[in-house]
């Protein structure tokens, strides 16, 4: 694995992010036009599978919930340990809490920074109101995160 840096820390799952999102989507639009053509075909010919389609159709869009939220949830918890893991470094350091006026974004951002740089650059993004790439870019000593979800 090669050394962990601004351009190359974001990860990709590609299996979650590119094909999941692909086979939910077109189970939509399949099954969206499924029940188009049963709703059709009931006015001709009673229930005409109605029921199913309706049901498959509910099924693509539980799918497309879950997909979201399992997600959302996993790094909602993960901002909470890191959130935690940060605060304590910064008071390790320095005896005080991080500045309350840190966002989530901006202490996920700071993870990233080495011990020498972290309190100086905590304390110029909460003065500076930085936005985390901002932050991200302004990290001279790199410290790999391996363990994002």
């Amino acid at each position: 694995m090669s050394e962990q840096n601004f351009k190359n820390h974001s990860r990709y799952v590609p299996l979650y992010h590119f094909i999941a999102p692909t086979a939910i989507l077109a189970l939509m639009v399949g099954s969206c036009i499924n029940l188009y053509e049963a709703c059709a075909d009931c006015e001709k010919n009673g229930d005409g599978g109605l029921y199913s389609a309706s049901l498959i159709c509910l099924v693509s869009v539980i799918l497309l919930i879950l997909w979201w939220y399992c997600r959302a949830f996993a790094l909602r918890a993960q901002d909470r340990a890191i959130r935690a893991e940060e605060n304590f470094r910064h008071f390790v350091a320095t005896g005080k809490p991080l500045d309350s006026r840190l966002r989530m974004g901006q202490i996920v951002a700071l993870r990233f920074a080495g011990d020498d740089e972290f309190v100086a650059l905590a304390k110029r993004a909460a003065d500076e109101n930085m936005g985390s790439k901002d932050i991200k870019m302004a990290v001279k000593n790199w410290r790999a995160d391996n363990n994002r979800a």
